[in-house]
């Protein structure tokens, strides 16, 4: 059976955020990810559409069921690649994820797919990219900043300085050109839980005035082509 979380997401200042990870972090521990001094790590995602846009176009109309498919990998570190499908169920989530190798990913961006072995999701994305014609639909970038919490398998993420691959699809291209989408004192707060929210970071939570909002940093970042 398919597990749920719930998926609460915000558009905060930078100031707002700086005061909810002071007091977050003396309850909640930093993700192991973690390598730069402010104890961020740097995502990059590849996700992909269909000729007609149905992802990004599903996402704008609020459709309450959806999917996509993205390809990620962290820190600039080609070694370690996933292969991601979420899925959205009106306000709950859901993600299908696996490991692929450099390998496995460049023929998949170069739509040299007939020989590769099917297995589990990457033979359910192969089979939807052929059927639906998927494509390379954005790249985006983006620092995190997460913390963690074991009731509940808390996870609350602070992800900043998001950007948009404008027309490019090279996923290993460190020099790609990029277009940042967020002001530079704007944070997208994530709040991801399974069944309830523990009272005390809910408090912690309700410390700051902040408002949820439907925020897709992929149809943000999609939204200027």
């Amino acid at each position: 059976m398919r597990k749920y979380r719930h998926e609460l997401k915000y558009i905060i200042t930078e100031q707002t955020a700086r005061i909810l990870q002071m007091r977050l972090a003396t309850i909640m521990d930093l993700d192991v990810n973690s390598i730069y001094k402010d104890h961020t790590y740097k995502i990059r995602s590849l996700y992909f559409d269909n000729d007609s846009s149905d992802a990004y176009y599903e996402k704008l109309d609020g459709v309450l069921y959806r999917e996509k498919y993205r390809i990620r990998y962290y820190n600039d570190d080609d070694t370690f690649i996933r292969l991601e499908r979420k899925l959205k169920h009106n306000n709950l989530t859901s993600k299908d994820q696996m490991t692929i190798s450099r390998e496995i990913c460049d023929k998949i961006l170069n739509e040299d797919i007939e020989d590769l072995s099917r297995t589990g999701l990457l033979e359910e994305f192969l089979d939807d990219m052929r059927r639906n014609h998927l494509k390379p639909s954005v790249i985006v970038d983006y620092y995190r900043l997460a913390y963690t919490y074991p009731i509940s398998d808390v996870r609350i993420t602070f992800d900043s300085k998001i950007k948009s691959g404008i027309y490019g699809y090279e996923l290993f291209d460190f020099d790609l050109p990029t277009l940042q989408m967020t002001k530079e004192n704007q944070v997208v707060l994530e709040v991801k839980f399974n069944e309830i929210l523990p009272e005390a970071i809910s408090i912690i939570l309700g410390t700051v005035p902040m408002y949820r909002e439907a925020v897709s940093k992929f149809a943000l970042c999609r939204s200027i082509k």
